[in-house]
């Protein structure tokens, strides 16, 4: 550049074009562009917000009673895109003159109107003067090809009538977007607003009546219910719910400003959260400074365990919209920003929080689901009253499961407690009962478990019983006669039942592998340690579960920190293989199968638990006579009880 040429000056501007985008185009539904409306009004510190719905669906009203706005307040905020309240509003900022808590921040919500309509007439009153105009769609579009500013049309002096606060009037409205009425709009925007009542100062009204929490919709479905401390419904929105818990409503590491209000609850069947009007509550609705901030955080935590399809809840956390902090809301405000560290701690949160959840629900559950089903078949408390009181919490959450599936029938529902009792028999003597009431999680799938019908005869059951008491014997000889452990560990592989009645050998993918050293898949990268070890039994569970069995002579002695070092030897080795898999973290157990005792299981017991859970959480030893005896003990009294089959058949007759 030559000394005569003067320094370049740049501009950026910003195309009406923008409007297509964050405007027209942002918002699918009328719920959430009135959500723009009514938070605008709550900026303006209203006390009410008026909406009116055309019967025919020609226009929408909405008036607040706030502070209205001058022709300077409607130029230099509501008509400047992007205008950022929290940031120049110099006399209040962050706080309306009422002390709340300002919901606004991007400055683009007034731009959502025009995703459900083509024409917005504005009209505002401040100190004693009203002001108004109109703008179009296809005004808009015409600045836009003639490349100029958009004016908006003034309205006539005649046409303005408002005296307080602020109205719009939606005309030519897109009907394909007004969703299902009046009636679902209610509960939609209920459940978009914490602050909606008298003790916020703030009431919506459609069509003159409020809307309140009970429009929400979510409450009346619970059965059980978690609250965070704090947090307090009042008593006539749950007197309906069965069983109640307090949940922490902080990280104790937290910033001592960060806190989560609200409450988690649970219905009693998936169906009863599925509302035509309100939608699909079957999720988490988080809020902030009063306002829907995420619309279900439920889906972001990947937790597919079953309580998850019984779950709503709303919760407030407000440090995701601190003032201080970046705005991490997307442009329409249904989501957000997901690698901010707020979002990432209420996520680490939420899932603490859900894991205590599930524990009390799973308990809660099948104590009222059986009480309900005993009351409707007095058999089924029979069935329950046969079993021994190691099956009864099983098949508690067997009949539990049983009477809170989709059925509207109630005797197909009679017919899978039936099928489901002679499935559970049938798999208490082959030891599964475990893995069996895990996977009815549906009607289908127990259809599919109860395929075949003709497996629960009696005849089957007693073949069974033989067949496994024949297995103690045999099992019994040959730890008398000392063997080896290569003789000792085919027989266990091939009768998994005997080391934990939940155990079961089965074919295809469910064995992952048997004897890793010999018929596993091993990496070319072991050290020479890892080559040493020698796994006897490893095998995946129905569950996911790796078990590694270790084996030992009858007569040899061992010490505990010798079997803590293989221990974690094969572990690290299985880890290993697993990477190799695609298994990043794995649920490993190791079993130690003993003749005689570690002197610390009399001297020390804490130490042997705790340097067994060294090796991997439910690590543990067992001894050969303890297994024979608990093998006698649960199945022997199939044998001497061997009428009882004929008692059974009597029960689910019955029912």
């Amino acid at each position: 550049m030559t000394p005569a040429q003067a320094t370049p000056t740049f501009e950026m501007t910003v195309d009406l074009n923008v409007l297509e985008h964050l405007g027209i185009n942002l918002y699918s539904n009328i719920a959430a562009v009135l959500t723009e409306a009514v938070a605008n009004a709550w900026d303006a510190d209203a006390s009410s917000v008026q909406i009116r719905v055309d019967p025919n669906s020609e226009w929408i009203e909405i008036q607040d009673d706030g502070i209205g706005m001058s022709v300077d307040d409607l130029n230099g905020k509501y008509l400047r895109v992007g205008y950022r309240r929290r940031d120049e509003d110099r006399e209040h900022g962050c706080k309306t003159a009422k002390g709340r808590p300002v919901m606004g921040r991007k400055g683009l919500g007034k731009l959502s109107l025009f995703s459900i309509a083509n024409v917005i007439e504005v009209q505002s009153a401040k100190s004693g003067q009203t002001h108004g105009f109109r703008m179009s769609v296809p005004g808009i579009h015409q600045a836009v090809q003639e490349k100029r500013a958009y004016n908006p049309e003034p309205l006539a002096s005649d046409a303005l009538t408002v005296t307080q606060g602020t109205r719009l009037v939606l005309r030519e409205i897109k009907r394909q977007r007004l969703g299902k009425g009046v009636a679902a709009l209610r509960k939609r925007l209920a459940r978009r607003f914490s602050i909606i009542g008298r003790a916020n100062g703030f009431e919506i009204k459609i069509d003159g009546q409020p809307i309140n929490a009970a429009d929400r919709g979510d409450l009346p479905k619970v059965q059980f219910l978690w609250t965070f401390e704090g947090c307090e419904p009042e008593v006539n929105t749950i007197s309906h719910v069965m069983e109640r818990a307090s949940l922490p409503a902080r990280f104790e590491a937290w910033d001592s400003a960060w806190r989560v209000s609200g409450w988690l609850g649970t219905a009693r069947k998936p169906k009863d959260l599925d509302d035509d009007e309100a939608g699909n509550l079957n999720g988490i609705v988080v809020f902030a400074r009063g306002r829907l901030f995420h619309e279900n955080v439920l889906d972001r935590l990947n937790d597919g365990r079953l309580y998850t399809k019984y779950l709503t809840g709303q919760i407030e956390a407000d440090f995701l919209d601190a003032d201080d902090q970046p705005d991490i809301a997307t442009s329409d405000r249904q989501r957000v920003q997901e690698d901010d560290e707020r979002y990432i701690q209420l996520l680490a949160f939420l899932g603490s929080r859900l894991n205590q959840l599930e524990k009390r629900w799973n308990d809660w559950r099948r104590k009222h689901e059986v009480e309900k089903a005993k009351e409707t078949s007095p058999a089924l408390a029979e069935w329950l009253d046969t079993l021994p009181d190691g099956y009864k919490k099983s098949a508690e959450t067997l009949i539990a499961k049983l009477s809170a599936l989709p059925v509207d029938d109630e005797d197909d529902r009679k017919l899978m407690y039936r099928h489901g009792i002679l499935a559970f028999e049938r798999m208490k003597l082959r030891g599964s009962t475990e893995e069996f009431v895990t996977s009815v999680a549906s009607a289908d799938r127990l259809l599919a478990v109860l395929a075949d019908r003709d497996a629960l005869e009696a005849s089957l059951y007693r073949d069974i019983v033989k067949s496994r008491l024949d297995a103690i014997r045999d099992f019994q000889t040959i730890i008398d006669e000392d063997a080896k452990e290569r003789v000792l560990q085919k027989y266990l592989f091939d009768h998994l039942w005997l080391l934990d009645p939940a155990w079961e050998r089965t074919t295809g993918s469910q064995i992952m592998e048997s004897r890793l050293m010999t018929e596993g898949v091993l990496i070319e990268d072991l050290t020479e340690k890892e080559r040493l070890g020698r796994v006897d039994i490893a095998y995946r569970t129905h569950a996911g579960k790796h078990v590694i069995v270790e084996l030992k002579k009858v007569g040899r002695k061992m010490g505990l920190l010798e079997l803590v070092e293989q221990g974690q030897t094969y572990v690290d080795k299985l880890k290993k293989i697993l990477r190799e898999q695609n298994v990043a973290t794995p649920d490993i157990e190791v079993v130690f199968v003993l003749g005689k005792t570690v002197d610390e299981e009399t001297t020390n017991p804490v130490r042997l638990k705790a340097s067994m859970e060294s090796i991997a959480p439910g690590s543990r030893i067992v001894h050969y006579d303890t297994l024979i005896r608990g093998a006698q003990e649960a199945y022997s009294a199939y044998i001497e009880k061997s009428k009882s089959l004929d008692k059974l058949e009597r029960i689910v007759d019955r029912i």
